[in-house]
C-alpha cells in the first residue's frame, strides 16, 4: 500500500521546492527505509500542465499495514532525530509549494 501526493510548485520557487524535497521529504524516507518502517519512496518530477498542473509525485510505499499505521510516529522520530527543515533561501513550505491532491491507501496489485 503506498501514500501519494501530488504538489505544485507556488511562485516560480522551484529551485526551494526541490531542495525541500531532496533535503527533507527524501532524506527521512531514506531512514525509514534503513530502519525498516516504509518498504520504498519515489520523488518523481514531471512537467506541469493543464491536465496534471502539479510538479512532483511523492509515493511513500509500506510493507503492510502495521507500517503504515505506525506511520506518524516513525515520521516524528526521524524529524525530532533530523535536526529540523532544512530550507533553501529561509523560504517556508507554505511559500513554495501546495499539495494538489494526496491520496493515501493506494494499493498496488
Amino acid at each position: 500500500m503506498s501514500s501519494v501526493d501530488f504538489v505544485a510548485v507556488l511562485n516560480n520557487h522551484h529551485a526551494e521546492a526541490l531542495y525541500y524535497y531532496q533535503n527533507n521529504w527524501k532524506a527521512l524516507r531514506i531512514a525509514a527505509v534503513k530502519k525498516g518502517y516504509i518498504a520504498s519512496y519515489q520523488l518523481l518530477e514531471i512537467e506541469p500542465s493543464e491536465v496534471t498542473p502539479y510538479n512532483f509525485i511523492l509515493i511513500t510505499t509500506y510493507a503492510n499495514q502495521a507500517q503504515y499505521d505506525a506511520r506518524e510516529t516513525h515520521f516524528e522520530e526521524l524529524i525530532q532525530a533530523s535536526g529540523g527543515l532544512k530550507l533553501l533561501n529561509e523560504l517556508k513550505p507554505e511559500k513554495f509549494r501546495q499539495t494538489v491532491h494526496g491520496q493515501d491507501i493506494v494499493i498496488s496489485h
